[in-house]
């Protein structure tokens, strides 16, 4: 069970680092495009939540994201155990949130870096980082996870 928390650490290591990399080379605003005009690296920081959402609430999200960090871990050993999407999804969050609790800890902010025009729409995804990119693939793969576990359950009954 305690093999996944390199999964985490993993999300952590490479987010903290990626930010790292964004903070020291690039002055806030600068770009760098990749694939012109749908990808670019993008210095920016973020003091609220997902797309600047409660701005400024820094104990707000520290007392949420203590929560959340600890409500990861006791799931995590009271109810993923052989639920192998369970487990990649909860250290996938447990990561992503760390990741970005540490950026509001020592930064007050949250570095964020990748931007993305969707293209046909025309629409400029926000701006995310490592850690964000975690967490929105740690709930994709909780709810495919859970719809996988319930189709089990209800062919057990049928049974």
């Amino acid at each position: 069970m305690y093999k996944f928390y390199g999964i985490a650490l993993f999300v952590i290591l490479l987010d903290q680092w990626s930010k790292w990399l964004i903070v020291k080379n690039m002055e806030i605003g600068e770009r760098i495009m990749i694939w012109d005009p749908y990808f670019a690296i993008l210095s920016h920081r973020n003091r609220g939540a997902a797309w600047g959402m409660l701005e400024g609430k820094m104990m707000f999200f520290t007392i949420v994201t203590i929560i959340v960090i600890a409500a990861v871990i006791y799931f995590f050993h009271k109810e993923a155990k052989g639920k192998f999407p369970l487990q990649i999804g909860l250290m996938l969050l447990l990561g992503g949130a760390i990741g970005n609790f540490i950026d509001r800890l020592f930064r007050g902010e949250v570095v964020d870096f990748v931007s993305v025009l969707i293209p046909g729409i025309n629409y400029y995804f926000p701006i995310f980082n490592i850690a964000d990119a975690a967490l929105t693939f740690a709930v994709i793969i909780l709810i495919i996870g859970m719809w996988i576990d319930e189709r089990k359950q209800k062919k057990q009954v049928k049974s």
